[in-house]
């Protein structure tokens, strides 16, 4: 018996240090924000393995959008965004705030790639917001 417990103890006592992990930080800021590229333009950041393929293939090409349209739209839609986020609607999707005042000038480019990023959510995991629909997504 003796033996026994001094087997289990010299098994267990390696797995139980293995299983210690380090905690994640819960301060980390789950919000989106634009920042400038080196040439003073803005630029957004899209970790998703298949965004780019989808803007060089499937989305619509810029210049079948005004800018106007495109500013209008992501208001709309950020705020959108925005309220499933605080709400926790459609967690496994929406991982975060996005930052973006309407006020500000961000350029074509910039409002382009954002206004992709709302119609790739639609194409990829068909998340409705606020009128996207497939002729948005066709070339």
């Amino acid at each position: 018996m003796k033996n026994l417990i001094t087997i289990l103890f010299l098994v267990l006592v390696p797995f139980s240090s293995f299983a210690q992990t380090t905690p994640k930080n819960e301060k980390e800021d789950p919000v989106m924000k634009p920042e400038r590229n080196d040439d003073g333009e803005w630029n957004l950041t899209v970790i998703e393995t298949e965004f780019d393929y989808f803007i060089n293939s499937i989305a619509r090409p810029m210049n079948q959008y005004p800018e106007s349209y495109l500013k209008s739209r992501n208001t709309s839609l950020v705020n959108i965004w925005n309220s499933y986020f605080r709400s926790g609607k459609y967690r496994n999707i929406i991982e975060s705030l996005i930052d973006y005042d309407p006020q500000k000038n961000y350029g074509i480019k910039f409002e382009y790639k954002l206004f992709q990023v709302f119609v790739y959510v639609y194409w990829k995991y068909n998340l409705k917001l606020s009128g996207i629909d497939a002729s948005d997504t066709f070339r």
